[in-house]
């Protein structure tokens, strides 16, 4: 490989094009397959309850982040609800104007600066965020059934340290 070895290859040169690969992929002791595999079966199951839910009011996964944080977070602004989410003005725009709509979340005017939207659930909305809730927190429960206290502290220690540090 030209350049940095340890840079993944992100296309195939023209002579690897067609070249299988029969044996299974181990990354030579540098890439944890056995905790990402964990990632990406443990997401999956982990918002396939909401995912079903959601889809009948015909609303996805960007709808399910919105409403969880302005439901954690009564009164944020659209910017600290962008800067949480860390999506564009206009993938935000079109998921709070369906929930808007759909009389999950109201916008009202700041006090300050009327200008401020800041966001608020309603009825609805706590009651949708709550069933959304619902089957992920018996997930967790169960998955911490058989562990201690300790254990737990080290779990949301090692999911902390898997977010991006967070600007400030």
């Amino acid at each position: 490989m030209k350049g940095n070895d340890n840079v993944a290859r992100q296309m195939p040169d023209k002579n690897g094009v067609s070249e299988l690969h029969h044996d299974a992929m181990t990354g030579g002791g540098r890439i944890d397959f056995e905790i990402i595999e964990g990632f990406f079966f443990a997401y999956r199951d982990f918002i396939s309850d909401p995912d079903a839910i959601l889809e009948k009011s015909g609303f996805g996964r960007a709808h399910h982040r919105v409403v969880h944080f302005v439901n954690r977070e009564p009164g944020m602004t659209v910017a600290d609800l962008l800067d949480t989410l860390k999506i564009t003005k206009q993938s935000l725009a079109r998921v709070l104007k369906q929930l808007i709509d759909s009389g999950y979340i109201q916008q009202v005017a700041g006090p300050e600066d009327r200008r401020q939207r800041k966001l608020y659930p309603t009825r609805a909305g706590r009651e949708l965020a709550l069933a959304l809730a619902e089957p992920q927190s018996r997930r967790i429960a169960r998955a911490f059934e058989a562990m201690s206290a300790d254990e737990r502290r080290v779990v949301i220690q090692f999911l902390t340290g898997m977010q991006n540090a967070k600007s400030e």
